[in-house]
């Protein structure tokens, strides 16, 4: 509801609306009601009058005292004593000239009847009429009187004063609009207490800020890489964000999810069992038609009660993706603190030289580093132009040095930079691994030289990382790719494994060549330029 333009409040709101509508209702209620009981006081009044007019104009003492003169006085006795007995104004008995046989005011007995509707009487009519006598206006109903012959022989009036109606028909009134007062008062009180438990029930929130809220909860759950499915306590699916039912359906689960029980939808899950135990369970793995999703399940808890659950779900296989990246993030980390830790052993060799005073051999100290990474630079960027590899190689040469270990990068052609930054993690975690293994290699022997070969003919990278400390044992060269294997210890043999599975991943393979001599890792991968791109 607004207000001019601003929004007024939900407990604002809720009472106005509540008070605008029972003001409404028992006003018009009222009103029709009021006219209905003042119509049938009236009407009540006016049986009451004629009733009493009939029961006077067949009374015999008032039909005797119309024809015998000498009855004249217990007429009048009588009439005084019905119209106490009833609570009229009065009751007049006049005879076929108008002349009062009798009257409240016993003076006036004698004179002729006031008001001028008297006339339909004596003619034999019962009626009801309104006019004004000598007591004022008043109700009057009107009765025939006859002799015990039948023959007419004149009328009574019995008045009830309108002022007196219209104080009986107000005071029914009256009556109607207190309960309709006090209605009103009770429904502005229970507009109160409601406006005030749907307050505390939505947390004293207005109604556009939950619009907000779930707005921007729906967002969210859209805008994340996670399916999310969430459950009410009758076990039937309340949310079901875009990625969850695109990787159901890549598992073979069509359709819309939201309304169906859990069990209907998904049969093999767990949420059910969470909704009973309350337990949460973290990082689980499902696999559903092969496709293994990494589970999380939880239950959601209101005031300690559980009114809920909901699951998320990730793709395994992206999981993995994203340790792969992360596995080339560390890498050059690692290549990042060998440089530095090169550069500072350095410096501190030319702190020392500045110390002792030995600046001639500073000077040539300095022209020699120079020299010497100036002549990798050259070496490097010569044939390779993505900075991000020329840099990483360019670590790792300075890392083999720390490791006493010489590392030759050597290519036949330029390779340019790829058309995704992406390939290019995916390709230094593969070259950085199989360094890795080599440098770690040939620790043990003495010729510690390691050939890094890079090629490219327009379509394809080919790189091959050769050392020389002799071949890997024929009974192991099969299992050297698999997971977990290794020669070197527990929770090892993942190198290796990651390789490959990266290599294949981009569409390329990894082969194996080893004899006495060397043993060498060939590796070819589908590579497009960013000018073939373009």
């Amino acid at each position: 509801m607004k207000f001019g333009r601003k929004y007024l409040s939900l407990h604002a709101a809720i009472v106005w609306f509540v008070c605008i509508v029972l003001i409404l209702a028992f006003g018009v209620t009222g009103f029709l009601i009021s006219e209905e009981v003042a119509d049938q006081t009236r009407k009540d009044l006016s049986e009451k009058t004629l009733n009493v007019a009939r029961m006077v104009g067949h009374s015999p003492i008032v039909i005797k005292g119309l024809q015998f003169k000498e009855e004249e006085d217990a007429l009048q006795q009588f009439a005084e004593k019905i119209r106490e007995l009833t609570n009229v104004r009065f009751i007049v008995v006049i005879d076929m000239q108008g002349i009062r046989k009798s009257h409240p005011d016993s003076w006036k007995i004698g004179e002729h009847f006031v008001g001028g509707d008297e006339k339909r009487a004596l003619e034999g009519e019962e009626y009801i009429s309104i006019a004004e006598g000598t007591l004022g206006n008043s109700l009057r109903a009107f009765e025939p009187i006859y002799s015990f012959e039948g023959e007419q022989i004149g009328a009574v009036s019995v008045g009830i004063l309108l002022n007196k109606v219209n104080s009986v028909v107000k005071k029914s009134q009256r009556i109607i609009y207190v309960g309709i007062g006090l209605g009103i008062v009770v429904g502005i009180i229970g507009a109160l207490f409601l406006a005030n438990r749907v307050k505390r029930i939505l947390f004293g929130l207005e109604p556009y800020e939950i619009a907000g809220i779930l707005q921007e909860r729906s967002a969210m759950i859209e805008s994340v890489r996670e399916g999310i499915v969430a459950v009410n306590q009758d076990r039937e699916i309340v949310i079901a964000n875009a990625e969850a039912v695109r990787m159901f359906e890549k598992a073979g689960i069509h359709g819309n999810p939201v309304g169906l029980t859990i069990e209907e939808y998904m049969p093999f899950s767990r949420l059910a069992n969470v909704l009973v135990n309350g337990k949460k369970e973290f990082d689980q793995e499902r696999n559903i038609e092969g496709v293994t999703f990494v589970v999380n399940r939880v239950p959601v808890k209101v005031d300690g009660q559980i009114v809920g659950a909901i699951a998320t779900f990730r793709d395994k296989t992206e999981l993995k993706h994203l340790a792969e990246q992360l596995t080339g993030v560390k890498l050059y980390a690692e290549a990042l603190r060998v440089k530095s830790h090169e550069f500072m052993n350095k410096l501190h060799v030319i702190l020392g030289m500045v110390h002792i005073g030995e600046y001639k051999k500073l000077t040539s100290y300095i022209h020699q580093l120079t020299e010497n990474h100036q002549l990798e630079i050259d070496t490097i960027s010569r044939f390779i132009k993505d900075p991000i590899l020329a840099g990483f190689l360019l670590s790792k040469m300075s890392y083999a040095r720390e490791q006493g270990v010489t590392l030759n990068v050597q290519g036949d052609s330029v390779l340019p930079e790829p058309n995704s930054p992406a390939t290019m993690d995916e390709i230094i975690t593969v070259i950085g691994n199989l360094i890795d293994n080599s440098i770690e290699a040939v620790q043990e022997f003495s010729n510690k030289n390691i050939d890094v070969l890079i090629d490219y003919d327009g379509e394809f990278l080919f790189f091959d990382v050769v050392d020389h400390k002799g071949g890997i044992p024929v009974e192991i060269r099969d299992e050297i790719f698999n997971k977990g294997f290794s020669t070197k210890g527990e929770n090892r043999g993942y190198g290796l494994f990651l390789v490959r599975k990266t290599a294949k991943n981009l569409g390329g393979d990894i082969e194996l060549f080893t004899n006495d001599e060397y043993t060498m890792f060939s590796v070819e991968i589908p590579y497009k330029s960013k000018e073939e791109s373009a």
